[in-house]
């Protein structure tokens, strides 16, 4: 299991690599996105809270449950009662169908390139951590439109 987990840290930086390369265009040097504001960088520090706290509880688990530790046996452990059962599937429908669409519908209308990266970074990070990072990069891409049309953005 710790291959596993390593291989799916280097898919989530890959993922989060990916992410900044294809919106590039807001994060250079002096561009038209300006600098981190508070709302963008609490998503940002949200989003590695949730990341730090994530892998921990999983480094747990599977020095808890050793060569027993696997997807299929953490996703049956995700319904061991009632209100588990209640979080697990809120979890699972938010990250595998509201996410995908969310992320590439409203980053789509929005201009924000490759937009279902958000989605594959939260199968190997954590939902928490990507929603945080598409709504970061949400408020980026809302500034850098501003800029490139400062007459509509004041309509």
């Amino acid at each position: 299991m710790y291959t596993t987990m390593v291989i799916s840290a280097i898919l989530g930086i890959a993922a989060i690599a990916v992410s900044f390369a294809a919106n590039r265009r807001f994060f250079a040097g002096g561009g038209k996105s300006g600098r981190v504001t508070l709302l963008e960088g609490t998503y940002y520090v949200v989003g590695l809270c949730s990341l730090g706290l994530g892998w921990y509880f999983n480094v747990r688990y599977t020095n808890l449950y050793g060569h027993r530790a696997s997807y299929v046996d953490y996703t049956k452990m995700l319904f061991t009662n009632w209100a588990a059962d209640s979080a697990a599937q809120d979890y699972i429908i938010v990250n595998v169908v509201l996410m995908p669409l969310w992320t590439i519908v409203e980053g789509g209308r929005r201009g924000l390139r490759w937009a279902w990266i958000f989605f594959v970074m939260s199968l190997f990070t954590s939902l928490a951590f990507s929603i945080a990072m598409f709504l970061a990069f949400m408020e980026r891409q809302l500034r850098y439109n501003r800029a490139l049309d400062p007459v509509s953005s004041t309509a």
